[in-house]
């Protein structure tokens, strides 16, 4: 599993926001200051995570963003997975993402990509952004 930056700055953007949960709304202009990355971009990443009911947005002059759901409901995988979808290093061990491939033909390497699939599954779900405050 190799991270795009799509989901490395979707998860600095929802550990900010969560930061401010039940606190104040926060504006993508604040995130991409804070970062320093394009406004652009951060919209457009805010937006699929809005898609994705993983926030919420109000506009206005005290809009922005904040988590749709609280901190501890919302796991690492789940991001993830919204921005760049598997999180197995092979398409052909992964569960959600499955794709043929050549390592099918070797079980026992299939197998342990399986293995490093299982391991990154069940830490990415079992962490969640109140980890992280």
């Amino acid at each position: 599993m190799k991270l795009t930056t799509k989901s490395e700055y979707s998860l600095l953007a929802c550990i900010y926001i969560a930061r401010y949960f039940n606190k104040k709304m926060i504006s993508s202009l604040e995130i991409s200051e804070h970062y320093n990355i394009s406004k652009k971009y951060i919209e457009t990443l805010l937006t699929t995570l809005k898609q994705r009911n993983i926030l919420i947005s109000k506009a206005g002059k005290n809009g922005g963003y904040s988590l749709a759901r609280e901190p501890k409901d919302i796991f690492l995988s789940e991001i993830v997975r919204t921005m760049d979808g598997a999180l197995s290093p092979l398409a052909s061990a992964s569960e959600n993402f499955y794709e043929p491939g050549p390592l099918e033909n070797e079980p026992g390497l299939n197998d342990f990509f399986r293995e490093i699939r299982d391991y990154i599954a069940k830490r990415m779900e079992s962490t969640s952004l109140a980890d992280f405050m």
